[in-house]
């Protein structure tokens, strides 16, 4: 759940500092006692999962300075925080010129240092956005780039970079959102093929009466409103990669066209006197199970067995859950810079906790839109389970289900949690009366006759929503309709006291 956090430092009593803070804040330290060591952890597999560095910067034989050049030279990127019990300008200047994202005084607080390591992860978030974005649009993009923590995933790896290698053709199978696309992407990265055109088709999107001619293209003239020449996915991908999305949607018809292109490389544009040749790079995709479509008749066999010559599965969000918690951090950086809110610095431990006990039916790209739902709503540093709702919702059910029928098989639980009635999730706290109404006790208009100011009306609803859910202010601001941290906010512009309040302890 916690990000990896390497302390480099030569002190043995400020390893173990540093290391019980890493710990309180939540993440997971990894400490060594030299630049050295420190290295050859990073060179090494396990040092993969490593995601910041806090270095000392006076040590025996390679100082801090020297670990940063060393850095520099290799192709591993990675956020460093330096610390020193010497601070000077000079000295700061120097380590920020050598690659630091940040700079701490021994002995650092721990709020220090909390803001000092959010800082440093969403920054190294968003520059491996940008770096990325970068090396999709220029078709460089490589496995280095896909996030992960998963030994799931990391077999997934495996196998698109021995595909990478070779021309064989590709068949990606995963549920929607898993992120077909981005694998077919790595491989085409990873080939000789790499900087050349990557064509995308989303076979499921096209009407069947224009399939054959966005393919494969036409002539002009060559039917009803053909007035110029088009090219074609075909030959746009020519010298590239063309990735077909959800190939299983394509029409039989066209399936014998495609099964051509694999067998010749020549395609037949539509009114053309004569095939061409292409040279392209196959990469299909598919949410649904093409063994089963070609048994009902829906796709040919011996297209299955052209395009089945090396699957590679990417397995659903749910059975790789340690890839949720970074994913959800990457976002967070990423929508945060793109909304305008510089002020998120990223996302509680409970929170990330409760994202990863939900199951993701929609993948990745649900979890994407998820949060940034959550940064739009957000209005404090730290998004909390109070800006996803509805996936709080999901989880509690899954939790009050659990716990209730332990000795019921997943799918009898599954029939069961449909039946139940709703929990009333205020179950115990006082209610009003069914005649009393806001309305009645909530006036819009004052002693003297006029409309009452809209300060005076919003801090009325709230002491009456206060005073009915007996100061539960998760339960208050979720039927206020705002975030919590706009609900406290609300109460200190309002004047309304803790007193008044009767904040019961959540």
């Amino acid at each position: 759940m916690a990000s990896e956090i390497l302390i480099v430092d030569d002190d043995p009593i400020q390893r173990r500092l540093l290391a019980a803070t890493v710990e309180r804040l939540g993440h997971t330290a990894v400490a060594v006692e030299s630049g050295q060591a420190a290295l050859d952890l990073l060179a090494r597999q396990e040092g993969e999962a490593i995601s910041l560095m806090i270095l000392d910067l006076v040590m025996p034989e390679m100082n801090g300075m020297g670990v940063l050049a060393k850095l520099r030279e290799s192709e591993r990127q990675i956020p460093v925080i330096v610390q020193t019990a010497h601070g000077g300008i000079e000295t700061v200047v120097s380590a920020m010129r050598a690659g630091a994202v940040d700079f701490v005084v021994k002995p650092a607080s721990a709020e220090r240092l909390q803001v000092s390591i959010e800082n440093a992860l969403k920054l190294d978030a968003l520059e491996g956005e940008i770096a990325r974005m970068k090396r999709v649009h220029a078709g460089t993009l490589t496995f280095r780039d896909i996030l992960t923590h998963s030994p799931a995933m990391e077999r997934v790896i495996r196998l698109g970079q021995r595909a990478a290698a070779s021309q064989i053709p590709i068949l990606i199978e995963g549920e929607s959102g898993v992120g077909k696309e981005l694998i077919a992407r790595a491989i085409q990265g990873g080939s000789d093929r790499k900087s050349r055109p990557f064509v995308t088709v989303n076979c499921g999107a096209i009407p069947d009466n224009l399939v054959e001619s966005i393919l494969f293209g036409h002539e002009k003239g060559a039917f009803t409103g053909a007035a110029d020449k088009h090219t074609g996915k075909f030959r746009e991908a020519h010298g590239g990669t063309l990735f077909l999305d959800e190939v299983g949607e394509l029409p039989l018809d066209i399936q014998v066209k495609l099964l051509r292109a694999l067998q010749d490389g020549e395609i037949d544009p539509v009114g053309a006197k004569r095939p061409l040749r292409v040279d392209f790079r196959l990469i299909s995709a598919t949410n649904k199970s093409l063994i089963d479509l070609v048994k009902a008749g829906k796709f040919r066999e011996d297209l299955y067995y052209r395009l089945n010559v090396f699957p590679i599965r990417v397995p659903p969000l749910r059975e790789r859950r340690d890839d949720i918690a970074p994913l959800a951090r990457h976002f967070v950086a990423r929508f945060a810079a793109e909304e305008g809110k510089s002020f998120i610095r990223g996302i509680n431990t409970a929170a990330l906790q409760m994202l990863a006990r939900y199951d993701w039916p929609g993948n990745v790209r649900q979890l994407e839109n998820a949060v940034f739902r959550a940064v739009v709503l957000a209005d404090g540093p730290v998004l909390t389970a109070d800006e996803f709702p509805q996936i709080a919702a999901h989880v509690n059910g899954a939790a009050w289900s659990a716990e209730a029928h332990e000795d019921i098989p997943p799918q009898s639980a599954v029939a069961l949690a449909e039946t139940v009635e709703p929990v009333d999730l205020d179950f115990g706290l006082p209610k009003l009366p069914d005649s009393v109404t806001a309305g009645d006790q909530i006036a819009a208009v004052g002693a003297d006759g006029e409309v009452r100011p809209l300060a005076e009306v919003e801090a009325a609803m709230i002491k009456l929503a206060l005073e009915r859910y007996a100061g539960r202010m998760t339960v208050v601001a979720r039927r206020l309709g705002i975030g919590r941290s706009t609900l406290y906010r609300k109460l200190k512009e309002l004047g309304i006291s803790d007193t008044v309040a009767g904040i019961a302890a959540e």
